[in-house]
């Protein structure tokens, strides 16, 4: 039985916001807004050699982005569903083509990454985990379905320009079809009385911090298409 520690009533993470460049580098992007002063400008500086030197050219799958974090040797440790690639993702045409093309790499770092120092864990955590951590250790990156995702602030969801894997329509395990853009953020901290969380989308241009519900980040980051991947960083 797990024993949850008080957390304060307030936290939050005072990060430097990057917006994404592409379509496809909001998870970097994440990465970027986690990393030191001096670790930022070495990946913004080395961007295209990093990216090739770690395999994944324009399509990053959250293994990837670990791999990214134990090479700047930010810890962390990765939550998900699934080792490897969801075989319900191939009956989908867009998934597909990512497939194909991703499978081998994704395959072998999620077979290498105990050798390289890489933690990963096949289980899911409940909101009141992630607050927890948030409370205690550090920031989290989670890959969310931004179209289920809308900051009470910027009053729209990241459908518009961006999102690492979209899709019109996929369908759930329920069979139900709903539109799927996934989009990684980081969430930075939380307000228990008002019940809401804190985070940082790489969508938005200016440094404004977003917000939602406790309740529709959980809605958010536990769609289908999502394997509930939670990337917990670190600092304490």
């Amino acid at each position: 039985m797990e024993v949850y520690i008080a957390i304060p009533d307030q936290k939050h993470y005072n990060l430097t916001h990057y917006q994404q460049r592409f379509n496809w580098d909001c998870g970097i992007s994440c990465i970027i807004m986690i990393l030191s002063t001096s670790q930022r400008e070495v990946l913004l500086h080395d961007f295209d050699k990093i990216c090739a030197e770690e395999g994944f050219g324009s399509s990053t799958w959250t293994i990837d982005l670990c791999f990214l974090l134990q090479r700047f040797q930010v810890r962390h440790e990765y939550y998900t569903k699934t080792l490897g690639i969801d075989p319900s993702y191939s009956e989908h045409s867009y998934y597909t083509k990512i497939i194909n093309k991703d499978e081998k790499r994704v395959t072998r770092k999620f077979q290498e990454a105990r050798l390289h120092g890489v933690r990963v864990e096949q289980r899911t955590i409940d909101m009141e985990q992630l607050l927890q951590h948030l409370g205690r250790r550090g920031p989290v990156i989670l890959l969310t379905n931004a179209s289920l995702l809308t900051c009470e602030i910027c009053k729209k969801n990241v459908l518009e320009k961006f999102g690492c894997f979209q899709l019109s329509c996929i369908v759930n395990n329920t069979r139900t079809p709903q539109s799927y853009a996934g989009h990684y953020i980081v969430l930075c901290g939380y307000d228990l009385k008002s019940q809401l969380v804190f985070y940082h989308n790489p969508e938005v241009q200016d440094e404004h911090v977003c917000r939602c519900t406790v309740a529709a980040m959980d809605v958010a980051r536990k769609a289908y298409g999502t394997d509930e991947d939670v990337i917990l960083i670190f600092r304490n």
